[in-house]
């Protein structure tokens, strides 16, 4: 399957409401998510783009919340198409790749709907007013084009939005696997 781009959300858009399941089913909702700037991250166990970054993204995402940044990674793929991401395989990620934020899993797909989210890993950073300040790629590195994995977007970003400041545009898109959607929640399709 070719890769897929994120989709540029408007920035100032507000943060969608949710509550999901962590690994160990206790629920946890936006409102949790206290600080001056929150990262959600659609993420995935099987993706290839993801694997490149999780380490990095790790570090990051740990060096920043000592600064302020709340994170939360979301796993909303079907999991009858990525069997590699269920609780289990999920809790691998965890482990392999260091992550220390809270891992949520969108059975319904509805959070990553509300969210507009199109790929793993696909990143959307909220101000202190929960307003879209950022969404797009954590860095350039891709797998295959040899260039490093820093986080260098997001870092930048993050930067900015705990410094009070707009993100300029333009702001990459992320590239990676298309989120699995069930057959009913595949964007365009109305949900009753």
């Amino acid at each position: 399957m070719p890769p897929v781009n994120s989709s540029l959300v408007a920035l100032g858009t507000p943060l969608p409401a949710f509550e999901l399941p962590d690994l160990d089913g206790k629920p946890v909702s936006s409102t949790d998510l206290a600080g001056p700037a929150l990262l959600v991250a659609f993420l995935s166990n099987h993706c290839p783009y993801v694997r490149h970054i999780e380490r990095r993204l790790a570090a990051v995402t740990a060096d920043l919340a000592g600064r302020g940044l709340s994170v939360v990674g979301v796993a909303s793929n079907d999991t009858g198409i990525a069997p590699d991401d269920d609780v289990d395989g999920l809790r691998e990620q965890v482990e392999r790749a260091g992550f220390t934020f809270p891992y949520l899993v969108d059975t319904t797909q509805r959070t990553a709907r509300d969210f507009r989210a199109a790929c793993t890993p696909d990143l959307f950073l909220y101000d202190g007013q929960r307003r879209l300040a950022y969404r797009g790629a954590f860095d350039a590195a891709r797998p295959g084009n040899d260039v490093p994995v820093t986080g260098d977007l997001l870092v930048s970003a993050v930067d900015l939005v705990l410094s009070g400041r707009d993100v300029p545009e333009p702001h990459t898109p992320s590239l990676g696997c298309g989120i699995k959607w069930s057959p009913d929640n595949e964007p365009g399709v109305v949900v009753h």
